[in-house]
This record gives structure tokens, sequence and C-alpha cells, in this order.
């Protein structure tokens, strides 16, 4: 699949620490042809000063993928933004939504929305750097920080600024207090404050994250926004997100899960010829079977998994005789 800079971005899969990596994005690639995948947040000075191609590296069938990147330097994300350009992405997305302690500690993430000229002249920057999209995922609002005419007055500088996609947690961020997974959950959803700041900036393309986890109020949101982006659900249910690209996009069904583990393993053949663990790439895959039988087999099998050739055979074997079955 080729790069497709301005494809609509109907359905996206989160940025998630720990989750949406290479490997992970080449798997849900397989499930859903279309939706738009993310990075793991990168810092832009990991980019700028450390190991570019290993932090940047993804599987040319990836596209459309953005990379999302950390950081409040404008100079500095600006020079991350050329990396991932010369990289090959479509799209740079700045995080201005992860209310961690780490990120917090390096004045990024969801303490951002305090700083909305600093957000602005970061989006500047990027888009002065590079000739991808520039786009912000943040919250609905931070702390105190929280009512509308806030959240409106964000939108205002990052569209100012030149940003023409805002991705929106439909959650406020508690920055003291509540854990990353707590703030995931504890914070109420407001699906409804979304839809109005649709409603009063129609030139931007805005997408809503959070809470989305079955196909019938998914595919409501985009009554009133563009699109939706699906975070841990896509992860924990590969099909769902599957269903969903079929839906959305037209097609044929999702692809057997033994034909998405065939296609896994010449994957993982040449991952592991080139030094990469095997549990690097099957930890991915403990929701392949979600909800079938023998779905906990399945997860103990993965978890048991011998490294190296001896695990790949084995995998060899589980398929051979699931198609055989």
């Amino acid at each position: 699949m080729t790069p497709r800079h301005d494809a609509p971005r109907r359905l996206a899969v989160a940025p998630m620490m720990d989750r949406t990596d290479r490997h992970c994005r080449y798997f849900l690639r397989l499930l859903a042809p279309h939706a738009w995948l993310y990075t793991e947040m990168v810092t832009a000075a990991a980019i700028v000063r450390g190991s570019r191609d290993r932090l940047l590296a993804f599987d040319p069938s990836e596209h459309p993928v953005a990379v999302q990147l950390g950081g409040s330097d404008p100079d500095e994300l600006a020079a991350a933004a050329r990396c991932a350009a010369a990289a090959g992405y479509d799209e740079v997305n700045l995080n201005v939504g992860c209310p961690s302690d780490r990120v917090q500690a390096g004045c990024f993430g969801a303490a951002l929305m305090i700083r909305p000229e600093l957000v602005a002249d970061s989006v500047r920057a990027m888009r002065d750097a590079c000739d991808l999209p520039v786009t912000v995922k943040t919250r609905l609002g931070v702390d105190e920080f929280d009512s509308y005419e806030f959240l409106q007055d964000f939108a205002h500088a990052v569209e100012a600024a030149g940003s023409r996609t805002l991705i929106v947690h439909a959650r406020k961020a508690w920055l003291k207090g509540l854990s990353p997974k707590q703030n995931r959950e504890v914070p109420p959803l407001d699906y409804a404050r979304v839809y109005r700041l649709k409603q009063d900036f129609p030139r931007l393309e805005i997408l809503i994250n959070g809470g989305l986890d079955s196909i019938g109020p998914a595919l409501e949101q985009l009554a009133h926004v563009d699109g939706i982006m699906l975070g841990r659900a896509a992860y924990q249910h590969p099909y769902l997100l599957a269903e969903l690209d079929r839906r959305l996009y037209g097609g044929e069904a999702p692809p057997s899960r033994e034909r998405v583990l065939e296609a896994i393993l010449p994957y993982a053949e040449r991952e592991l010829a080139a030094g990469t663990p095997l549990r690097a790439i099957t930890r991915h895959l403990m929701g392949l079977y979600l909800g079938l039988p023998g779905a906990r087999a399945w997860r103990r099998m993965l978890s048991q998994l011998a490294d190296g050739a001896r695990g790949l055979d084995a995998l060899r074997r589980y398929l051979s005789a699931r198609l055989a079955a």
C-alpha cells in the first residue's frame, strides 16, 4: 500500500505505549486494510539525538501510518518531523493528551493543554519543517481547565497554527492523583462536547476517542464527527477493528484467524533472522481468538512458546492443526 497523505481518517488505532510498536501495527494491518495506524509516542529528543532508524522503523504494508511525537521544544519537534517525513510516514501527530508523570516531567503530553500558544508554535514549526499533515491528539481539558470555552480556545490555537485535524479523547485528564490507567477510566466521557466542537469548527477534521468498544456505538459517532479512533478495544479485540474496517470501507469479510496467522509466520521468520525475539511479535496476538472456543489455550500456548526457531515451529504446528480441523 502506498502513502496516502490525504486519505480520510474515518477509522484509526490510537497510539498506545508498549502496544502499538511496528510488530503490532503489522498484525493490525492484516486485519484492517484501511485504518490509520499510529506509533507509540516517541519523544522528539530521542529521534533527534538517538537511534532514529530504529525508532522510526516500520513495514511498508503499514501505510497509512502516523508517528506520534512527544515534546515541547518547537525546534526539536521540527527536526523530528523532518526525520519522520524522510522515513516515509504519512502524518506527524503531536501528543497533547498523555497524563503520565514521566511525560509531565518533560513538560509535554496533557500538560501542554494549558499552554496553547506553545502547542501552536510547535505545530507551525513542524508544518514549516515538512510537507506531512501535522495533527494534534488531546483531551477535553486538564484539572480545573475543563470548560468548553477552554477547549474552544485550544482548538482555535491549533487551527490558526495550520493543523487541520484534531483527535479528541472525550475525557479530561487529571495531572495529579490518577494513574494513566485511571485517567482512561475515571474521568467521565463527554461525547457531546466533542460533537459541539465539530459544529463550531466545521473546517477541522475531528476524530473522537475513548470508550469505543463495540460496533454500534462506534459507528454512531460518525453522525457527529469525521472519524473514530479505537485504543485498547482494538488491541484486545482485533476482530472488532477488522469488522469496523469492513463496514466503513467495504470489501470482503475479514480474513480468518488462520489466514492471519499464516501471514504472520513469514514476517516472524524474517524478524527472527534479524535478531528480534519471537515474544516481541507473539505478545500482540493474544486477542486473535478472543471469544472463541480454545481462546484460553491459545493464550497459554503463546505465553509458553520457546524463543527462536522452536517457537516458530510450534506456531506452524498449531496452524496446521487448525487448518486440518
